[in-house]
């Protein structure tokens, strides 16, 4: 399956602004990649990238006074299954879980599960462990929370979320993580495209935030906001919780005037030259505005 991901993200800023921005696909991506994925501005000369601790792919910008649009267009190739499902995958105990998995026990910044102990095994202790248990607490947080733009806020935890039942797709998934960890089971964040493919189109695209656990020897995805298994995931990025992921981290201030994502489904008929000349005939940012596809 062929997919055309992208964004254009403008800024405004009053004066030079240095920035780290979470915007690439991560470097465990394995599908074919047409066309570059790379964050781009043709007005910045010294954009900058590397690869954090998660494997993450970070660029490095310095946004100058004014207004500032960063971009990406290219298209992926996945293979088109909807997330994997099996009920079978059992819990490690926790004395046998590999050692580079254990960091994803403990409480992190937004991801308090220190605080959750005594609920979670009220709530979840009788159910079976491993992927049972997982699905459980997806189905309880999918089910108990509402999801609106307007609850986001960027310094709200996970028991801010259990309590006020509300939030954006990061407090589904970091209410979930939280639960997981409290029980023992190792779960991290993520996040990266998520299009409309083999549902009912919403007519917005957006970045999305699911999660992974390690069951049975491996990390599994599952999604709390959503529940289902979905099509078309494109994994960006990997952290304990949201603080080691953002979108975009500024050290010193700016206003966003402009945000535009596409996750969409190609056909899959023209050759990878066909795909690149379509790419590379389309207008960047700077020289068209921000507009249609």
């Amino acid at each position: 399956m062929l997919i055309r991901i992208g964004f254009e993200i403008t800024v405004t800023c009053p004066g030079p602004v240095p920035m780290l921005l979470a915007l690439s696909v991560h470097s465990d991506f394995a599908g074919r990649v047409i066309g570059s994925d790379h964050v781009r501005n043709i007005s910045i000369p010294n954009i900058r990238e590397y690869t954090d601790g998660y494997g993450n792919r970070i660029t490095r910008v310095t946004a100058p006074a004014g207004v500032s649009t960063f971009w990406s267009d290219c298209i992926v190739e996945v293979d088109g299954q909807p997330d994997e499902v099996h009920p079978e995958a059992s819990q490690i105990p926790l004395q046998d879980l590999p050692n580079e998995t254990l960091t994803y026990l403990f409480a992190s910044r937004y991801c308090d599960s220190d605080l959750m102990g005594e609920f979670a095994w009220k709530k979840f202790g009788q159910t079976k462990e491993g992927w049972s248990r997982v699905q459980a607490i997806c189905d309880f947080v999918h089910s108990q929370v509402t999801f609106g733009y307007n609850f986001g806020r960027p310094d709200k935890t996970a028991a801010n979320v259990l309590k006020e039942k509300t939030g954006v797709c990061r407090d589904f998934a970091q209410l979930a993580i939280s639960l997981c960890r409290a029980m023992g089971i190792p779960a991290r964040y993520t996040s990266g495209y998520l299009g409309d493919i083999g549902v009912a189109d919403t007519g917005f695209d957006d970045f999305c935030a699911w999660f992974e656990v390690f069951l049975d020897g491996r990390w599994y995805t599952f999604d709390a906001r959503y529940n289902v298994p979905r099509v078309g995931r494109v994994l960006m990025v990997r952290g304990h919780d949201a603080a080691d992921v953002a979108m975009m981290t500024s050290f010193g201030t700016y206003e966003l005037t402009g945000f535009r994502v596409w996750s969409l489904e190609l056909a899959d008929t023209e050759d990878d030259e066909a795909l690149r000349q379509s790419l590379e005939s389309r207008p960047h940012p700077q020289q068209r505005g921000l507009g249609s596809l």
